[in-house]
C-alpha cells in the first residue's frame, strides 16, 4: 500500500507473499476495511486478517481498552508518516544538486568562453557516429560538394546511403565533383548510381590511381578514414587544412578524365593501355601484384591479367625481364 523504510521493506516482501500489491497502492479489501474503520470508530481483530497490510503499514493499530479490536490511525497522521522520509530524500537530493552545480560552475564559465570555438579534428568512430556527422555536413551543404572514392570502397551499403546524400544536394542545386578511379567503368552498380544522378551539377571523373577516400563540403569540413575498414575517420575544420586538401583535390581532378569519355583501357599508340602504363609504373617500384591491385582497385586477377599482356606487348620471358624491359622501353617516360 504505502512504502516502509528500514525493516518495513522485509514486512513489504512478506506481505506480497500472502497478500500480494504494490506498496504505494490501496488493495480492494484493505481500502473497504480502513475505511469502515474510520466511520465506526473500529474494527475486530479477525475481520482485519484477510487484510494484514492494514497492521503492517500501521494504518491499524491494538484497541488499548480491548485487544480484541483494531482502531484506525488518521489517514492525515498516517499520510504524514509515509511523506516524511519522502521528504527527507528530496531535501537530501537538492542539496546534492546544489553542491554538484557549485563544484561544476567554474568549469561551465571555461566553457562558455569557448563554446565559439569549433574543433578542428574531431574523431569519429564506429560507423553509425560517422554516418551522423555525414549527414549533418551534407545537409548544412550549400554550394558545393568534392568527393574521391577509391574503386575498392563501394557496397551495397554505401552506394544507397550515397545516392541518398547526393539526391538530397541535386535537389538542393548543390554542385557535385566526384573523383573514381578508372576501374569504376565496369562497375555495373556503380555506372547505375552515376546515371541516376547525372545532370549539369554532377560531374564525375576517373584516374588511375587513388589514395584514400575524401569528402569536401563548402570548403569547410572535410572527412578522412584513419583505418582501412572505414570505422574511424576525422572530422576536419580547420581553414589552412581544407584549404590544402582542395589543393590535391584539384591537382587530381586536373588529371582525370571525364567518365564519359574514352575508356583508359583502349590501346594506345604504342600498344600498351593507359592502365597498363600505370601498372608498369607501379612494378618499377617494386609493388607485388596484391598492393598493385589495391591501389588501383581492381581485383588481383585482373591486375595479373593486365601484366600478362604487358608482358606480351614487350616480348617479356619473365616477371625479373619485364621489370628491365619496362625501363628499357622508355614507357614511362611518355605521357598518357
Amino acid at each position: 500500500m504505502f512504502r516502509t523504510l528500514g525493516g518495513g521493506d522485509l514486512v513489504a516482501n512478506q506481505t506480497k507473499e500472502t497478500h500480494p500489491h504494490a506498496v504505494t497502492e490501496m488493495c480492494e479489501e484493505g481500502g473497504r476495511l480502513y475505511a469502515h474503520a474510520l466511520r465506526t470508530g473500529r474494527i475486530c481483530r479477525t475481520d482485519a486478517e484477510v487484510a494484514p497490510c492494514l497492521m503492517e503499514f500501521a494504518l491499524l493499530h491494538p484497541d488499548p481498552d480491548d485487544p480484541d479490536w483494531l482502531r484506525p490511525v488518521p489517514p492525515v497522521v498516517a499520510l504524514a508518516q509515509r511523506l516524511t522520509p519522502l521528504e527527507r530524500e528530496i531535501t537530501e537530493r537538492r542539496r546534492r544538486s546544489i553542491e554538484l552545480s557549485d563544484a561544476f560552475e567554474p568549469f561551465l564559465s571555461l566553457s562558455t568562453q569557448t563554446a565559439s570555438a569549433t574543433p578542428s579534428i574531431t574523431v569519429l568512430e564506429g560507423s553509425d557516429r560517422i554516418n551522423a556527422a555525414l549527414d549533418l555536413a551534407t545537409s548544412q551543404c550549400q554550394s558545393e560538394m568534392l568527393t574521391v572514392q577509391p574503386s575498392n570502397r563501394f557496397t551495397e551499403r554505401t552506394i544507397r546511403q550515397g545516392l541518398e546524400r547526393d539526391t538530397a544536394l541535386v535537389d538542393r542545386g548543390v554542385r557535385i565533383r566526384t573523383l573514381y578511379q578508372h576501374t569504376v567503368r565496369y562497375n555495373l552498380e556503380q555506372l547505375a548510381y552515376v546515371d541516376h544522378l547525372a545532370n549539369g551539377k554532377v560531374e564525375y571523373r576517373t584516374i588511375d590511381e587513388l589514395v584514400e577516400r575524401l569528402i569536401i563540403c563548402d570548403e569547410s569540413v572535410a572527412f578522412i578514414p584513419t583505418r582501412d575498414d572505414q570505422k574511424v575517420a576525422l572530422e576536419l575544420r580547420h581553414p589552412g587544412l581544407i584549404r590544402y586538401l582542395i589543393k590535391v583535390f584539384e591537382f587530381m581532378w586536373n588529371r582525370a578524365v571525364l567518365l564519359s569519355a574514352t575508356t583508359p583501357y583502349e590501346t594506345a599508340p604504342d600498344g600498351i593501355t593507359e592502365i597498363q602504363h600505370s601498372i608498369a609504373k607501379l612494378l618499377v617500384e617494386g609493388h607485388v601484384d596484391e598492393a598493385i591491385a589495391r591501389r588501383l582497385g581492381m581485383n588481383v586477377r585482373t591486375c595479373r591479367a593486365h601484366i600478362a599482356k604487358l608482358a606480351n606487348a614487350l616480348g617479356s620471358g619473365s616477371r625479373a625481364q619485364l621489370g628491365y624491359l619496362i625501363a628499357q622501353s622508355g614507357i614511362l617516360k611518355q605521357e598518357h
